[in-house]
């Protein structure tokens, strides 16, 4: 199984390696930085913050990452997530990225009436059709899991660990609340965009500050 940990390609620029020894990448929007072996996404009041790291992607893909909230969803709203197997990235804000599946957790107290997005927690699935268009697929209510939103919760790193099958179209999204990550969550993308192929993982916020750094193996 090709594995990718995510963010490390960004990180590895802490580490002093030269230029042409790193994959393309670029911080588009939002205010971004790498502090201590964590990137950083500063800017609260950034709704389209992204960056775009450039990584073939194509069969069975793991991306192991850990997040943290830092500061921003004092105003009862706040989301991140990160496009996968996207075929281009946009070097300026925008709305979707390219054909691309988007993976988001969402914090909205007040969701927009017909939105089909739950008030509170949610974990949401889009299906990316272009830079500027972007459909809604699944929006899985997550409030069971508020409870662990506390102050001491907020500030730990939280293990995500994501498995994608690009042939098949199947996505495996693991509990990070388990311990061991032996438990997951799983659903098929639409067959008629398979197989599922990328150039691009884009890590984007939404109103909120963020900080993120690989798994340690």
């Amino acid at each position: 199984m090709k594995q990718f940990i995510f963010f490390v390609l960004v990180l590895s620029c802490a580490a002093g390696l030269v230029a042409q020894d790193l994959p393309e990448h670029r911080f588009v929007s939002g205010n971004w930085s790498i502090q201590g072996g964590r990137v950083y996404q500063n800017d609260a009041n950034a709704r389209l913050a992204k960056v775009n790291i450039k990584v073939p992607q194509s069969g069975p893909m793991l991306y192991d990452f850990n997040a943290r909230y830092e500061d921003g969803a004092q105003d009862g709203q706040g989301g991140f997530g990160i496009h996968l197997f996207a075929d281009s990235a946009l070097n300026t804000p925008s709305w979707g990225c390219g054909k691309s599946y988007l993976l988001w957790l969402n914090y909205d107290e007040r969701p927009l009436k017909n939105s089909g997005i739950q008030p509170g927690l949610t974990g949401q699935v889009y299906r990316s059709i272009s830079n500027s268009q972007m459909e809604l697929l699944y929006s899985v209510d997550l409030n069971d899991y508020a409870e662990l939103l506390t102050p001491d919760n907020l500030s730990s790193e939280v293990p995500f660990k994501i498995w994608v099958d690009g042939d098949t179209g199947e996505v495996r999204i693991y509990d990070p609340t388990d311990p061991d990550l032996a438990t997951y969550y799983y659903f098929s993308v639409d067959k008629k965009d398979l197989p599922l192929k990328g150039d691009w993982v884009v890590m984007r916020t939404n109103g909120i500050k963020m900080s993120f750094a690989p798994e340690e193996e």
